[in-house]
């Protein structure tokens, strides 16, 4: 009978030395975590109010150039919405605003973002996208992060292949900027990846069809911190009506084809897209959009 014991208790302890790794990663530590209030204004309400998303922080403008500070100040002046903004590296590690690789298209610099220091980026001015120099510099995160936390003003962070996530979270935590920040992924394995970093912030998560919904919904990934981005064309309405069933904002990448659309056959279509389901549109047209929806300041 002893030695029946002890099998038992060697078994038990081989076991447990040998349980999978997954099992352990399952359980996040949130304690001392308070959820960002975006998790509740973000929540999907019928007949509330639509939003403007800037894409890039503000995209085909004179004398404005893209993911630029003075940029997101100029146009909040005007304008309700909130700013998808491209967080890079440079070489020093610094986390800035850009969405190119290079610098090439948006400054008057030129190569790698990676080849240079922060320093080293003063040197150049940022440009607009008619080739117009402006004396604005490309902006560190930490200060588009103060300031949008100081005028309450919500970003959705574009997080570039050259950021680790942690890195981004970190940043945020560092400003204490967790209620105006919300983090965007493309696939499963980027939404699993900052929920397990940051169960606290609201994600912008992809949900283009059913498909893409249903996986999200048979996820770890609690409901209540998804913000459930569409794509760039129109879905049908029941994939929007499942979405708001679930209590989740959906947002359509108008920036493109869409826009053009608008521009052309009339900005109506902004409201007539919100009538059929849409909560927030990502545009490179957010005056027109904005006076469309009735956001103008």
């Amino acid at each position: 009978m002893k030695y029946f014991y002890l099998v038992l208790l060697i078994f038990g302890m081989f076991s447990c030395k040998n349980e999978p790794k997954s099992a352990k990663t399952e359980t996040i530590e949130t304690e001392g975590l308070k959820p960002s209030a975006l998790i509740e204004t973000f929540k999907y309400k019928e007949n509330a109010t639509p939003i403007i998303s800037v894409h890039r922080g503000g995209k085909g403008l004179k004398n404005y150039p893209e993911n630029s500070l003075e940029t997101l100040k100029y146009i909040n002046d005007s304008i309700s919405a909130i700013y998808e903004i491209d967080v890079a590296k440079t070489k020093d590690n610094v986390l800035v605003l850009l969405h190119d690789n290079s610098l090439d298209r948006t400054s008057t610099g030129a190569g790698n973002l990676t080849n240079y220091t922060y320093n080293e980026l003063l040197d150049f001015n940022l440009q607009d996208d008619y080739g117009t120099v402006t004396n604005f510099k490309i902006p560190l995160f930490s200060d588009v992060l103060k300031w949008a936390k100081t005028n309450n003003v919500i970003l959705t962070v574009d997080i570039k292949k050259s950021v680790a996530t942690k890195e981004v979270v970190d940043a945020i935590r560092a400003e204490r900027a967790e209620d105006v920040c919300i983090i965007i992924t493309y696939d499963m394995q980027q939404a699993l990846t900052a929920y397990n970093l940051a169960p606290d912030l609201l994600l912008s998560v992809s949900a283009r069809n059913d498909k893409e919904f249903n996986w999200l919904l048979k996820s770890k990934i609690p409901t209540q911190n998804m913000f459930a981005f569409t794509g760039t064309r129109l879905s049908p309405e029941q994939l929007y009506t499942a979405i708001h069933t679930k209590g989740i904002k959906t947002i359509l990448g108008t920036l493109g084809n869409l826009d053009m659309q608008a521009e052309t056959k009339g900005d109506s279509l902004y409201s007539f897209w919100h009538q059929k389901g849409i909560d927030v549109f990502a545009t490179d047209r957010p005056f027109e959009a904005a006076k469309a929806l009735q956001l103008i300041k």
